[in-house]
């Protein structure tokens, strides 16, 4: 059984940094894509940031492009995302999904549509 869990999150001022990590176990295939969604209250879900296991080719929603940065750990099969200058509107529950590898020939900007397994979510709030 595949499992996605995200751990990393909490409370942090407006400016200040937070890491998450989403460590996913129970998969046999060799390659998957991870991608980070967020979802704020009354809110639709935003797939924010993407990453490739098998070329470490990246993307980013324009929301975050600059500030956020993904980066993944193959060996141990987590993946990061580091966030700087957070912003009160990124308070949200950050959620991390796999798709496995029958979807890698899609953009990564796709991939994100098409996610196989969902880790449970983290709360960050970012206070003001």
């Amino acid at each position: 059984e595949v499992q996605l869990v995200e751990s990393g999150g909490g409370l942090v001022q407006t400016g200040g940094s937070l890491r998450l990590s989403c460590a996913a176990s129970g998969f046999t295939f060799d390659d998957y894509a991870i991608g980070w969604f967020r979802q704020a209250p009354g809110k639709e879900r935003e797939g924010i940031s993407c990453i490739s296991s098998r070329d470490g080719n990246t993307y980013y929603a324009d929301s975050v492009k600059g500030r956020f940065t993904i980066s993944s750990d193959t060996a141990k099969n987590t993946v990061y995302l580091q966030m700087n200058s957070l912003k009160p509107e990124d308070t949200a529950v950050y959620y991390c999904a796999l798709a496995d590898e029958t979807s890698l020939y899609l953009p990564l900007s796709v991939i994100l549509s098409n996610m196989d397994y969902w880790g449970k979510g983290i709360l960050v709030t970012v206070s003001s």
